[in-house]
């Protein structure tokens, strides 16, 4: 779930944030539909989505909907993640300084050309710290997903404690856990402590 998740998590999160920060009044639409998709999703617990989605939407009985329990278990991983990732990237690009984009504008650059070329370059390298904070989160929030069924590393620890008695199971399933996460965060400290060393040198300069 986390693989699948992610990169596409990374991709519309980036889509929302470029529609965010646009500042064309053709897209206004567009940019309204991004705040309130943000603003619903940040706000509603991912538990809840998961719940909604996993049990609500099979309940449908729709032809030619999926059931799955993995799959909207993952969607509503997908939607939730998606609103936190649009405002990291969202403060990336809005920490790029508009003289930046005066700058590639007086080259003769479009405003989409100066956002693909000047300003999102710059906006993620600096969200890199954070998105990579995200991941450890979204990994950890995977588990969530067991609510609704499907036999994931937590629901298999309660399944093997509940019939054995046996509560080690819980460690095992918490040290899967921390075997992927701890890696991620100490990548994590050594990028932050990169942009602080560059930060300082360029401060220096």
């Amino acid at each position: 779930i986390f693989l699948i998740a992610e990169p596409i998590i990374l991709a519309f999160g980036l889509l929302l944030a470029v529609v965010r920060s646009t500042r064309s009044p053709v897209l206004f639409p567009a940019r309204a539909a991004a705040v309130v998709y943000v603003d619903i999703f940040r706000g509603a617990p991912a538990l809840l989505v998961i719940l909604t989605l996993g049990f609500g939407m099979p309940a449908l009985r729709i032809e030619g909907l999926p059931t799955s329990a993995i799959f909207w278990g993952t969607l509503a991983i997908i939607l939730s993640s998606s609103a936190y990732q649009a405002e990291t990237f969202r403060a990336g690009i809005e920490s790029v300084h508009a003289s930046q984009r005066a700058a590639a504008r007086s080259l003769g650059l479009s405003n989409t050309q100066a956002m693909r070329y000047v300003v999102l370059p710059q906006g993620i390298r600096r969200v890199i710290p954070p998105t990579l904070s995200g991941f450890v989160g979204l990994q950890k929030e995977t588990a969530l997903v067991s609510v609704i069924g499907p036999l994931e590393a937590t629901r298999q620890a309660q399944i093997y404690a509940g019939m054995t008695f046996n509560f080690t199971s819980y460690v095992v399933a918490g040290v899967l856990f921390i075997a992927i996460t701890i890696p991620l965060a100490r990548l994590t400290d050594y990028l932050l402590q990169r942009t602080a060393q560059r930060r300082e040198i360029g401060g220096a300069v």
